[in-house]
């Protein structure tokens, strides 16, 4: 079964566009290294919870969306390897600054339990 790491991140909602360019010139290199699927969502529908929920995750302001991705690699080791190059890779580096605070970023890779196509 695939292997996914997922990604949950505050962005200014005036940098939707910013964010769009960064993450459509980043898959192809991710591609490049393995994955074979990259998601990146625009949140649209983000209920405030009880306890907690998307916003309060990475403390988003009322300026701020949250965008949600996820990148899938055919195995954990395919993901290892592949992620250690695209760390080395120079056009991985930001040209600019960067539409969000990487500070509040939360990531981690999961093991997939249940998957259909």
């Amino acid at each position: 079964m695939s292997y996914i790491d997922g990604f949950v991140v505050p962005v200014p909602a005036g940098k939707k566009e910013a964010y769009r360019k960064m993450a459509t010139e980043m898959a192809p290199i991710f591609k490049e290294y393995g994955a074979e699927r990259i998601v990146e969502c625009w949140g649209d529908d983000l209920p405030v919870g009880k306890v907690n929920d998307f916003r309060t995750a990475v403390i988003a302001t009322e300026k701020e969306n949250v965008v949600f991705s996820w990148v899938v690699w055919p195995s954990k080791e395919a993901r290892d390897a592949g992620n250690q190059k695209i760390m080395a890779d120079p056009r991985m580096k930001p040209a600019g600054e960067m539409p969000f605070d990487g500070k509040r970023l939360i990531f981690g890779g999961f093991e997939t339990l249940v998957e259909t196509n």
